[in-house]
């Protein structure tokens, strides 16, 4: 294989962009910046307000499943810190705030029989709070914490009877808070509920044995569950409320490692197993053909009836985005996992040389890749119909340090070079067509990051673990508030 050179010019622009400091006027100024977290991530208050265990709970009580034995019992304790919390986004000048809805906090058992009018009334206090403050709520459904009672009793996703138990909790959360949510996504992720839930195993619930089948059912069901929520909002709320729904993917770009005929075809395959796995289905009626052929009987069939729900059943498409890889057609597959091996690919961010596709941040699989987010914007505004896109996720991790001092670990300089990277990128997308409305920075504050427990700290706003989780702002932090209280943007009336 012949390596391909890493581009440092991209249309004869990149490099300029990501050096020069990006502003606030470089985007429309009705552009939305926001702050995201998740509800398992960040709440605590595990054993309180009537909540119901979920599956997260019982995957972080299992020793051996957290890389420091951790668990979200206590996270950074955000329902009873809401205020303080909204008071930062405040300060920090963001026009929005994604979070997600605990499940288990709205129907404990998740059947969905009882309303717990404690989880009912902690929402509405945080979308109150939040909207005292000019901030507008964006709420995600499921962000991986289903109600243990649903894995238990019916097997959770690998159950169609949960897509009508998901439908419930979503009108549910519609009808509460959607005079007030004007921005809904119903799943967060879904891939990593398939693949790393049902296939690798190593989040929630932590199922391996069966992955050549289970990891596309699961898929499937939180398709069709994204897709009766999304009927049920058009009939019965959005007339009356006025409010959008989306879905959010996570889709690292997939660029291919040289000119190859063969590395050009599993950079595109490895699209279709990440994007096309589930915006084909709502946008062309059905799997992408690569998948068909490489996963057969495997992956379910859906009918009709299912069809027609799913036909362009978002307003938007949420994009969680992190990192870029180069892709080389590969035969192998180390690892054994059926979801990778399908995909006959290689994933490469080291060459032999030593060569780097970007800066390396505290997860192994996280480089600072710019370029990547300006490529995987246009590739979906081409292939989905231009459909509007938010960035819902975009962010980078340091290695927590308990032997640092406080001021060292405020000063996050290649987070700093990071978001300047990414932000100038997606405004050169912007100015190339590609159809973004908003940016969420993940994350908030350091917070529980799932199998790696408090080991990483993806927030802009650091969390002293040992005394009282007080709040620090980083230099991130202060970064984000010089960019967002610069002008409103281009088309303002200041320009």
């Amino acid at each position: 294989m012949t390596k391909k050179p890493i581009p440092s010019v991209i249309n004869g622009n990149e490099s300029s962009l990501i050096l020069e400091e990006v502003a606030r006027t470089d985007f429309p100024s009705d552009f939305v910046f926001g702050v995201a977290t998740s509800a398992y991530q960040v709440e605590g208050a595990a054993n309180e307000g009537n909540r119901g265990p979920s599956i997260w709970d019982a995957f972080t009580h299992t020793e051996g499943k957290i890389v420091d034995g951790s668990n979200g019992d206590v996270a950074v304790d955000q329902y009873h810190r809401y205020k303080e919390d909204v008071e930062l986004i405040s300060t920090l000048g963001f026009d929005a705030y994604r979070f997600s809805i605990s499940w288990s906090r709205i129907f404990p058992d998740g059947l969905g029989t009882k309303v717990n009018d404690e989880g009912i009334r902690y929402y509405n206090n945080l979308i109150n709070a939040l909207l005292e403050k000019g901030i507008q709520p964006y709420a995600t459904l499921y962000h991986w914490d289903l109600p243990l009672h649903l894995q238990e009793s019916i097997g959770g996703w690998l159950s169609k009877e949960i897509v009508n138990y998901f439908t419930i909790y979503a009108d549910t959360c519609f009808a509460n808070f959607g005079d007030r949510v004007k921005h809904w996504v119903t799943f967060n992720e879904p891939l990593q509920t398939a693949v790393n839930g049902h296939c690798i195993g190593i989040f929630a619930p932590g199922r391996s044995e069966n992955a050549s089948t289970e990891t596309y059912l699961a898929a499937h069901h939180q398709i069709l569950a994204h897709a009766y929520a999304a009927s049920v909002y058009r009939k019965k709320y959005k007339e009356v409320q006025g409010g959008q729904l989306g879905l959010v993917i996570d889709c690292e770009w997939a660029e291919a490692a040289s000119e190859s005929v063969e590395d050009i075809n599993a950079a595109a395959r490895r699209l279709d197993f990440h994007l096309g796995w589930y915006w084909d289905p709502i946008y062309f009626g059905d799997y992408p053909q690569t998948m068909r052929e490489r996963l057969g009987e495997r992956l379910p069939r859906f009918s009709q009836e299912e069809r027609d729900l799913l036909h362009y059943s978002v307003d938007f498409i949420g994009l969680n985005h992190y990192t870029t890889r180069y892709i080389a057609h590969s035969t192998e597959n180390p690892g054994g996992h059926d979801y990778y091996a399908a995909q006959q690919m290689e994933r490469i961010a080291e060459w032999e040389d030593g060569e780097i596709i970007g800066e390396k941040a505290a997860s192994s699989w996280l480089y600072v890749v710019p370029w990547g987010l300006r490529k995987v914007l246009l590739h979906i505004t081409k292939k989905y119909n231009n459909t509007p896109i938010y960035i819902t996720e975009n962010g980078m991790d340091d290695e927590d340090n308990p032997l640092a001092e406080l001021h060292e670990m405020l000063d996050d300089r290649l987070r700093v070079k990071y978001f300047k990277g990414y932000v100038a990128a997606v405004a050169q997308a912007i100015k190339e067509g590609a159809n973004v409305k908003g940016y969420f920075a993940w994350s908030l504050l350091d917070n529980f990051e799932w199998a790696e427990g408090y080991t990483k700290r993806f927030g802009i706003v650091y969390v002293d673990y040992k005394n009282g989780l007080s709040r620090h702002p980083k230099s991130s932090a202060y970064w984000w508030m010089r960019f967002l209280k610069g002008n409103k943007g281009k088309d303002s009336k200041e320009e």
